[in-house]
């Protein structure tokens, strides 16, 4: 693995690795078994990176400033947003711009007459969406829990937290980094950037333009910018120079293919070809758990794959998502009792993804994967 990283000083350049913040040592963090990895040039993750995926979203509701800066004091490395557009052309943090199941809008009279049916990237969808709203009318709305069947408690907290805009969320991050004395690293993704384009509506460049303003746009930022449609992470590549991921389901084609009429699919872009495909454009993948390791049909986990062997041979980074705690997220072998909203075994879970060799994961419960990341690396370093 060393040698194979020392070949390519892109991927290299992502995975410098320093020690823990105060978050992790609070939670038996691995400094110093993370800093035995190649030191690279700088940019301060440890391997692998737990990356807070919508911030800590098993804790609080996604995308909210509370479940952000938990994220962080729990000590995630990383912390997710999901972009989507306002209709008067703000940036704001959504994973989706169907807000109907985040959001209290159902309970406002004044906007009833916005329920509708649209056709977002080949799926038909009835709500609310970002695009229908002005800014300050989303800032009349308040978030709430996305699945309060499995995340009952993270109801506690509906209402607390307003939709923030991505340029709120880089002012905290500012914030928050002066006061820790180290940046504050984000995972940016830009949703349904073809849709949002047809619209006029084009998410690239607003985002660029934001991160210009907060001087997040080069390539030592502490940003990673992520997509699913890999012509919105080439876009982005002739207008910020920050380091960039394609995001890849567990199947299917890219919605920006299938308008192209590029008859590719995830098959495709997973095999040496399509890695060294994406590696001219972008320095990461970010693929479903499922791509590392299949599930059979019982959702057991199967036999490896070679993808983390042959994304690291084509010089990209891996940042797989998306680790769960609960039964319902975790693979059979993991599940424990009947419950599918009762913890299983996240932590052996976690391990065994970490075991794969990944740079980093998603997840919803970023202390979970801490303790499981100083498990993997106090059982290596032992080892």
């Amino acid at each position: 693995m060393t040698r194979e990283r020392d070949r390519h000083p892109g991927r290299r350049a992502l995975l410098g690795a320093a020690a823990l913040g105060t978050g992790a040592a609070a939670l038996g963090g691995t400094g110093a078994a993370a800093a035995a990895e190649p030191a690279g040039r700088g940019h301060g993750l440890p391997v692998p990176a737990v990356i807070g995926h919508r911030g800590a979203s098993g804790y609080r509701p996604e995308h909210t400033l509370g479940s952000y800066q938990l994220a962080l004091d729990l000590g995630a490395d990383v912390v997710e947003q999901d972009l989507v557009p306002t209709r008067d052309g703000h940036l704001v943090c959504r994973h989706e711009n169907d807000i109907t199941a985040t959001t209290d809008v159902a309970a406002h009279p004044e906007f009833a007459a916005r329920k509708t049916t649209k056709t977002v990237d080949g799926t038909a969808l009835t709500g609310w969406f970002t695009e229908d709203f002005t800014l300050a009318e989303l800032k009349t709305l308040r978030a709430k829990e996305r699945i309060p069947g499995t995340r009952q408690r993270n109801t506690l907290y509906d209402g607390r937290w307003e939709v923030p805009t991505f340029e709120e969320v880089l002012v905290w991050a500012e914030r928050q980094g002066r006061r820790r004395g180290r940046p504050v690293w984000l995972h940016v993704e830009t949703k349904h950037p073809t849709y949002f384009r047809g619209l006029g509506l084009g998410l690239e460049e607003r985002l660029a333009g934001l991160l210009r303003a907060h001087g997040r746009h080069r390539a030592g930022s502490p940003v990673f910018l992520q997509s699913f449609e890999p012509s919105s992470i080439q876009r982005l590549g002739g207008l910020v120079g920050c380091p960039k991921v394609v995001l890849l389901p567990a199947a299917g084609r890219p919605w920006d293919f299938t308008v192209a009429g590029d008859p590719r699919t995830v098959a495709d872009l997973v095999t040496p070809r399509g890695l060294a495909w994406i590696a001219g454009f972008a320095q990461g993948v970010g693929p479903d758990l499922s791509l590392v390791i299949p599930r059979d049909a019982a959702g057991r986990l199967g036999t490896p794959t070679t993808l983390v062997r042959d994304a690291h041979a084509a010089g990209l980074v891996l940042h797989p998502y998306t680790a769960r705690n609960e039964n319902t997220f975790l693979p059979a072998d993991f599940r424990r009792g009947t419950d599918p909203a009762a913890y299983g075994d996240a932590l052996g879970a976690f391990r065994t993804y970490f075991e794969q060799g990944v740079d980093g994961i998603f997840s919803d419960n970023p202390d979970t994967a801490l303790l499981a990341r100083a498990d993997f690396l106090g059982a290596r370093a032992a080892g």
